[in-house]
């Protein structure tokens, strides 16, 4: 009770609502190289996490794992020309109320075309900012997502 009560108290001093994603294409291993970061806070009430999860949130534990991997399939979608890709959750950060979250998208070749779609908290917070950086080769390009755009494709060619 006294964890729910906390993180009740975080929420109301936490009035900033923004991620940030940066995807990187590694030629080598044909993937992108994915790096979320969030407070841990909006990741609880976005993921809707329940009190046992929260209360047994380990970086290292499976279950928490579990959660992390169905929450990023379910808000960050990453197609490399149409095909929407798979992500492969390398590791999980927690510290100071922020939590980074490393995954891998495997795509078999070099992109033409890179769409990414975030849907980090845009069903919580109107203000919601949604950074996305996407780099392949030399192509360097950023966007700031939210609510109202939640996608955007980028012509790498």
């Amino acid at each position: 009770m006294l964890r729910i009560l906390t993180f009740s108290i975080l929420f109301l001093f936490h009035p900033v609502h923004v991620s940030i994603t940066s995807i990187d294409y590694i030629h080598d291993m044909r993937a992108f190289r994915v790096y979320i970061r969030m407070y841990y806070d909006d990741f609880l009430l976005d993921s809707k996490a329940n009190t046992v999860q929260v209360n047994n949130f380990s970086a290292s534990a499976s279950s928490s794992k579990d959660l992390v991997n169905e929450y990023i399939r379910e808000k960050i979608l990453i197609k490399a020309d149409e095909n929407q890709l798979i992500p492969k959750l390398r590791d999980i950060k927690l510290k100071d109320n922020e939590i980074n979250i490393y995954l891998d998208y495997p795509t078999g070749k070099k992109p033409g075309t890179v769409s990414v779609k975030n849907l980090i908290m845009t069903s919580l917070y109107g203000d919601q900012s949604n950074m996305v950086i996407v780099k392949v080769n030399e192509f360097e390009e950023g966007v700031k997502l939210s609510p109202d755009l939640t996608e955007r494709t980028f012509e790498i060619n």
